[in-house]
């Protein structure tokens, strides 16, 4: 595991892009690197929900005012825009947080309706590709490119009624992996983070007898998401599964 750097501020001056940074993990993550020194581009589905979140980083003492970008994953060629704006107006990308995604529809394989099964596929694989699509120049123009992306143990578990989603969160790793071996001989890493069981709405969702409290906050993981992002982690191509 890569060391904390002893600067107070071990992201100051990183540009951020996280995805699904409204609620949940994103939204932990993208305060924690607000408060870290990083810029945060925060993309979202809901204009009303990012001005929440640009409230709360604005709070934070000798923050930087956050980035909004009102964004609908499934629309890809937006995200092409996206990447053409960061490359206007920065010219690099030093961290992406690919962490937005959904659960679909948790029942027997073949049941699965077509069009569920499609958004499966676009949200949680598809619009993580096109980000690799739209933002790899900008990674590799940063002097310590940073990609983290947010699996799932689903992905190697073959539970029945999870193969939905499981299907997605395995292809993504792959998709991960294989950019980090493309990068190997690089500054920049690729990494992702399993963050198991964590009181989220998704959690929520797919477990809706399950008592929250029981399971680690989403701030609680924030530590390790900072730790992949700097400058001084090493470590790329590895799946870190949280432990409380």
């Amino acid at each position: 595991m890569p060391d904390q750097n002893q600067n107070a501020l071990p992201l100051q001056g990183r540009i951020a892009l996280i995805t699904g940074a409204t609620r949940g993990i994103g939204r932990a993550v993208a305060i924690a690197y607000a408060k870290a020194g990083a810029h945060v581009i925060a993309t979202g589905r809901k204009q009303d929900d990012l001005e929440a979140l640009d409230d709360e980083i604005a709070a934070i003492e000798g923050a930087e005012p956050a980035t909004l970008v009102a964004l609908e994953l499934t629309d890809f060629d937006a995200i092409d825009r996206l990447g053409a704006a960061v490359a206007g107006r920065w010219g690099k990308l030093d961290i992406l947080v690919g962490n937005a995604a959904i659960l679909g529809q948790t029942s027997p394989i073949g049941h699965i309706a077509v069009d569920v099964w499609q958004d499966l596929m676009d949200v949680n694989v598809t619009a993580n590709w096109r980000l690799i699509r739209a933002m790899d120049a900008l990674i590799r123009a940063s002097d310590a490119g940073r990609a983290i992306f947010v699996t799932s143990g689903a992905a190697h578990s073959a539970k029945q009624y999870w193969g939905g989603y499981a299907t997605s969160k395995a292809a993504l790793e792959m998709i991960a992996r294989t950019w980090a071996a493309e990068m190997r001989d690089t500054p920049h890493k690729v990494n992702l983070i399993n963050p198991g069981p964590m009181r989220t709405d998704m959690r929520a969702q797919a477990m809706p007898g399950e008592d929250p409290m029981s399971l680690p906050a989403p701030e609680e993981i924030t530590p390790l998401f900072v730790q992949l992002a700097s400058p001084n982690c090493e470590e790329t191509g590895e799946i870190f599964d949280f432990k409380k």
